[in-house]
This record gives structure tokens, sequence and C-alpha cells, in this order.
């Protein structure tokens, strides 16, 4: 068993992405990347063609008999094994597995979360888990599987904190400015570049916000009125999670010192704190933290940082959840190293 691999699976809402890997020390050996992988809005039969593309692209054709296990992190696959998500994702990793010629004694499906929890270091069994990307979800997880949620509700109802409510922020406080309820922001002139009404409808916008000396100047009230409504029916136009677009506009703002743009983040911040306090962490306890407005470079980071430690906490970063994958992947192995060659149990954890 020692050439023996594993696959790892990290699908989500924009890409599927698979890692070979050594089951006896996790190395990486293969990679491969294809489209959406969640499996409530993906339909199955397009979520099995992802599935294929990108394990085909990871597992060479020759090494496909020595996979012994997949665990796959999918978006949209919580839950007990019976809910939809879950049996999308089974139904669709068997059938890509079968058309690969891939035989594991064992496949493991999780949600994406659990997953990336897994994947900090010594892939822990227990803590807490933090999403910060378009939306925002904090989960407890108990002996690998989600105990807990808080948060995740959407961009209508909930999901405060993450890049659509830092997007809609942005939007907001430009407006205020536009009708003077608001103090003066970069990020009108920002959110009305991306929307692409400020050189051709707003030149006195432009002039008033950059200035030959790069000062700030005051809109005239024509200015201000033209603004909206150009800005209103533009941000209406479109589907309103694009709102999110706007989120690196604001990180961009805070780090030139903007400070309705900083306010918006650090008040970002606080919601995602919030959601880990609703969890009942215990001091110390493990967060691991995952997403695209956290990390080294993410505009939350710092910020996040702050209210956490105030409760004791500190957040482990990982990437995405393919290394959890893996570490699930090995474990699954490892658990069936004994297991009769052939045999193929589903173990849905």
């Amino acid at each position: 068993m020692g050439d023996a691999l594993v696959v790892g699976l990290d699908a989500g809402g924009t890409r599927t992405r698979a890692v070979l890997a050594s089951a006896a020390d996790g190395r990486p050996l293969g990679e491969g990347v294809a489209g959406p992988g969640n499996a409530l809005t993906v339909p199955v039969p397009q979520l099995t063609e992802h599935l294929v593309e990108a394990i085909a692209q990871a597992v060479p054709v020759s090494d496909r008999p020595r996979v012994t296990a997949v665990a796959g992190g999918f978006a949209g696959a919580a839950g007990t094994a019976d809910e939809p998500g879950r049996v999308n994702a089974r139904t669709a990793l068997t059938e890509a597995l079968r058309r690969l010629g891939i035989p594991p004694r064992g496949i493991r499906i999780c949600s994406d979360i659990e997953a990336a929890f897994a994947a900090a270091p010594d892939a822990p069994a227990d803590g807490l888990a933090l999403v910060a990307g378009t939306g925002a979800v904090a989960m407890r997880i108990t002996a690998r599987r989600c105990e807990k949620t808080v948060g995740g509700d959407g961009w209508l109802l909930g999901d405060d904190g993450g890049g659509f409510w830092i997007g809609r922020e942005a939007v907001r406080v430009a407006l205020r400015m536009a009708d003077r309820r608001g103090d003066d922001t970069a990020l009108a002139a920002l959110v009305g570049r991306e929307l692409g009404v400020l050189e051709e409808v707003l030149p006195e916008a432009v002039l008033s916000y950059e200035g030959e000396s790069g000062a700030r100047l005051p809109w005239s009230r024509a200015a201000r009125e033209a603004y909206r409504r150009y800005v209103l029916p533009a941000v209406m136009g479109e589907p309103p999670v694009r709102l999110a677009r706007f989120a690196p506009l604001v990180a961009g703002a805070a780090r030139a010192g903007d400070a309705l743009a900083g306010a918006i983040l650090d008040e970002a911040a606080g919601h995602l704190a919030d959601c880990v306090r609703a969890l009942e962490p215990r001091p110390g306890e493990a967060v691991v933290a995952t997403g695209g407005l956290l990390g080294p470079d993410g505009p939350l980071t710092v910020p996040l940082d702050r209210h956490l430690n105030a409760l004791g906490l500190t957040a482990h970063w990982v990437p995405d959840g393919s290394r959890g994958a893996v570490a699930l992947a090995r474990l699954l192995h490892d658990a069936d190293a004994d297991a009769v060659p052939g045999t193929h149990p589903e173990k849905d954890q």
C-alpha cells in the first residue's frame, strides 16, 4: 500500500479543484481544475462533467487503479447524508469515478467548509470554521462534522460582513454622499467609475474627485444629482449579487486612508466576529478561516484579528478546502487499509 494514492476535491461556487496526493504523506502529485461544483445549484449532469474534467487532469490514467480513497468538500452539501446537496454530490462523484475507471475503497462527501476546516495543520477534528467570501458563515465542527451553523443566510437575509454586504455598503455611502446625508468619500467616484458612468456622464465629478493636485474638491449640486440619476439605475439593472465586485474598491480606498471605507471594513469584521461569538467559543479554541476577504492579503484580516483577540481567539487561515479534502481522504484510506480489494463502500460521513 506504499504506492497508494488519494484524491481530494474542493468543489465551490466558481470552480472544482481536484488534487492527487500520496496516501502515505499527503504530498501533492497532480492537480486539475474545472467549472463550478455547488451541489445544490449545479445540475447533477453538469456537476458530473466538471468532476470528470478536474479529476482526469489530476490523475493520469496509469495511476487511477492506485487511488484508494476520494474525499470531496462540496458547496451546498451541508447537513445529513440524505439532504439534496449531499445526495447530488454523491451521485455525481460516483458516476465521475466510474467513467474514469477509479475504484476507490471509500468515498467521503462533506461540505466545503468542513473540508476547509480539515486543511488546518494536523487536520483538527473539533473547532470553529469561518468563511468570508461573497457571503459569510461560521460553523462549529465536532468530530469533523458540522454541529452548528451561524450566518450564511444569503444576500437578501444575511451574509453580513461578506463581499456582497461590503459592496452594498460602498454604494450606500456613495449615495449618502451624493444627497448630502453622508460625509465625503472616495467610494463615490470609485463606484461610479466601476459602473462606467463618470467619465462619459459626469466629467465634473471626476475633476472634483482628483483635481490636478490629487486633492478632493467639493462636488457641485448638479454633479450630485446627476450621480444619483445614473448610478441608481446602473445598480438596479444588474443581479444584486454583482454588488460584491465593489468590495475590492472598499479595500483600496481604506488603504488610501478613506475613513468611511475603513469603517465599512471594521463593521464587516465585527459581523464576522459576531458569527463566531454566537458559537460560544472557548478561549484558545481553534478557528480556521478561509475565503477571499481573509488571508495574508485579505482586507478583513487585520480588523478581524482585533475582534477575535478580544474573544481570546486567533484565526488560522487556509486558502481553500483542497488540502483538507486530501487529509480526509488519507484518514479514510487509513481506516480502510484492510478492506477487501474491489469493494466500493460509500463513506458519506
